[in-house]
């Protein structure tokens, strides 16, 4: 059974155009994850209006996909799961008096200074071998340690990469990875004009897309975390970031106008579409986008993980799951975790997916790579064949500390505008400093 709360998301225009560019996606985004709700929600109602279980195990999460994981669950388990979908869990603990609450919590943004407050640690399933750590990701798994003991389980990732048209894969050195430095020289070459000095062909422009020029400050150290009811950064690095794009805009491509009035009249299609134009060589997507295309949008094209030639930056939304501190039956929840993390699971619900015609609008598990590491090098190539000679590397995987719960906001509201703002060319007046946005949030908030 799939419950849903209900709160209305934020309206905000202005900030909305740092966030969205032409052909961003091939499916809405929105529409797609509805079909799936929907669909998914009905399935996991039918299925548990036929159990008269009365202690049902609680899952809240953000996660629609785990309706369906949760009927498999179900179809196997004398336990019987029941999906509470919450579009913030993180932000909802703890529960309302008059709720029910969780007994385990699947959800993004669950890492912060209330992890220990809301969940109980984990560390004794892997002493009595009901899951092992040696089979996740280590990055990952350190990332739901705090002061030693395991409170969050990772469940999926997500990278970012550069894709491009196969035609013009033979341009790059590296078959895994482009650095920051690469993409510049290449984009620069791949630049043409015609006699009247206008671009017919950009390679890439950092002002395309300001979730390029966010993890690019991420690989060039701000290190965003944290920090009491909001967050931090390295101001030096950031600032080291934006001159970098800048310098990019004025010695590659003339302008930040340029470049925006060359997307505006030749990149108005999906970013699958841009690259086989011919008029641009590189675009920005994230792992999850890519790989949701599917075989028949992405069989000519190449991708590369977006790199500093050392780490790949873990997208900041990674799912996690914890067991919370009140939970009613904490060995039912304990059959439910051993139960997802096992690879022959996440087989089966990768197969669900591709029966279910759901693998061109969600990719892997639950949207992203899984946490097991067997599960990605053994299982996700013969779903998604271009993995085969591509497979993120452990030892690139890079985590940067712990973001605030509301750090979606803080991005899209904050830092995302300063950047596209700050790393403009053509700014007549010094955008507001991030310091200084921060402060107003703070002011309408507090």
């Amino acid at each position: 059974m799939t419950q849903r709360t209900h709160s209305h998301p934020v309206k905000n225009s202005a900030v909305r155009k740092h966030r969205r560019f032409p052909g961003s996606r091939h499916i809405p985004a929105g529409a797609a994850k509805l079909c799936i709700a929907a669909l998914l929600a009905i399935q996991a109602i039918i299925s548990f209006s036929c159990t008269q279980q009365q202690n049902p195990l609680i899952i809240w999460t953000d996660q629609e996909e785990f309706a369906s994981y949760t009927e498999l669950f179900n179809a196997s388990h004398g336990v019987k799961a029941v999906v509470v979908y919450k579009k913030e869990p993180s932000r909802s603990l703890p529960p309302a008096k008059d709720e029910q609450p969780p007994d385990i919590v699947i959800a993004s943004w669950l890492k912060n200074s209330a992890t220990r407050k809301n969940f109980s640690p984990l560390d004794y399933m892997f002493g009595e071998q009901k899951i092992t750590k040696e089979a996740f990701y280590e990055e990952l798994l350190d990332y739901g340690e705090i002061n030693g003991a395991q409170y969050l389980l990772p469940v999926n990732f997500n990278i970012p990469a550069m894709v491009l048209s196969k035609e013009n894969d033979a341009v790059l050195d590296d078959d895994h990875i482009i650095s920051i430095g690469a993409l510049k020289r290449k984009s620069e070459e791949f630049n043409k004009k015609a006699q009247n000095g206008s671009f017919t062909a950009m390679g890439y422009a950092p002002s395309w897309d300001s979730d390029f020029a966010y993890q690019l400050s991420k690989l060039q150290g701000a290190q965003y975390q944290e920090h009491g009811t909001t967050f931090s950064w390295n101001s030096e690095a950031l600032q080291l970031s934006v001159d970098y794009l800048q310098n990019w805009t004025s010695s590659c491509n003339t302008s930040t106008e340029t470049e925006q009035n060359f997307q505006f009249k030749y990149l108005y299609i999906p970013k699958y579409q841009q690259v086989a134009s011919g008029h641009c060589l590189f675009a920005y997507m994230s792992s999850k986008d890519f790989f949701s295309l599917g075989e028949g949008l992405a069989e000519n094209l190449s991708f590369r993980w977006l790199s500093d030639g050392k780490k790949i930056m873990v997208e900041d939304d990674i799912v996690m799951l914890g067991l919370y501190r009140h939970a009613k039956d904490s060995q039912k929840a304990e059959q439910f975790i051993e139960w997802l993390f096992k690879e022959d699971t996440q087989r089966q619900m990768l197969e669900r997916a591709r029966d279910m015609k759901l693998a061109t609008v969600q990719f892997g598990i639950a949207g992203g790579f899984s946490s097991i590491k067997n599960v990605n090098t053994s299982i996700f190539p013969s779903c998604y064949r271009m993995l085969l000679s591509n497979l993120p590397a452990e030892e690139y995987l890079y985590i940067d500390g712990m973001l605030p719960a509301r750090w979606p906001q803080f991005k899209e509201r904050l830092v995302l505008p300063y950047l596209a703002e700050s790393m403009a060319t053509s700014s007549k007046e010094s955008p507001q400093s991030l310091e200084e946005r921060l402060a107003a949030w703070n002011r309408q908030v507090y």
